[in-house]
Parts: C-alpha cells; sequence; structure tokens
C-alpha cells in the first residue's frame, strides 16, 4: 500500500504581505504613482491584485528594513514602466552590488530564472512611501 505524501505548503498561494507605518499614504502612493487601486479593504489593510496574484499593505508600527527586494513585478518593457513610473515621480534607487550596477536606474543581471528560460534579467527598484524596497524585473530571453 502506498501513501502519497505532499508537502503542506506545496499547492498553497503565496502572497506579500507590506507593513505601512501610515495607511492614507500608502494608499495615496500606490494609487498616484503605480496606478493600482485597492481590490478590498479592512481596517488596517489594502489588498491588491496584479496578474492575478494578490499582495496586501497593512497598518504596522514596525518599521521596514527596506534592505533587500520586498517584492517584485515582473514586465515585458522594463523602459516603457521605469519611464512611465518616472513620469508619476517615482524614484529609482541606484544600485552598485557585486555583479550588477544601475545604468540609468537599470542594472543588466546575469543569470538569472534559466529556469523560465531567460539568460538574465534587467531590473531596477524604488520605494514605496513606506520604505519598502521593490522591484521591477524584465527577463532577458
Amino acid at each position: 500500500m502506498t501513501t502519497e505524501h505532499t508537502d503542506p505548503l506545496s499547492r498553497a498561494r503565496a502572497a506579500t504581505r507590506l507593513p505601512a507605518g501610515d495607511l492614507d499614504r500608502a494608499r495615496r502612493f500606490y494609487a498616484d504613482k503605480l496606478g493600482l487601486e485597492p481590490v478590498d479593504e479592512r481596517p488596517g489593510g489594502l489588498l491588491y491584485r496584479c496578474g492575478g496574484v494578490d499582495f496586501a499593505v497593512f497598518r504596522s508600527t514596525g518599521l521596514s528594513p527596506g534592505t533587500f527586494t520586498q517584492m517584485a513585478f515582473e514586465v515585458d518593457d522594463l523602459e516603457a514602466v521605469v519611464t512611465e513610473l518616472r513620469r508619476r515621480g517615482v524614484v529609482f534607487e541606484d544600485v552598485d552590488a557585486p555583479g550588477f550596477r544601475t545604468r540609468d536606474g537599470i542594472a543588466e543581471i546575469e543569470g538569472n530564472y534559466p529556469s523560465k528560460g531567460a539568460r538574465g534579467e534587467r531590473a531596477a527598484w524604488f520605494r514605496d512611501s513606506e520604505g519598502n524596497l521593490m522591484g521591477i524585473g524584465q527577463p532577458v530571453r
């Protein structure tokens, strides 16, 4: 007799949770700068949906460390997205780290995501109104 074993999270849906010290300020940032409106809200939290994936921004007294990418968006045309977000007032980070450096806000990163058939990625980073570090990436095929 064989027993099928399934890891408890193998079928789970992962969702990002981002802290916000000021939920109204965060809502304005996501609407005005990123063009995103919550699909649901409750006291202390806003739920957003992008490409069928949910993420939440929640009221928190803790501070975001902002030292690593906390959430990323994958796009088809990185330059067009960066240009539009800059037009809306988003400020992109300058990164000078081992293996990559941004030029005009965009980094070329070799070797990321071979499982997607990509030989690398182009990426840019910005902070939301609460200090959360967000990434935007485009796989290079």
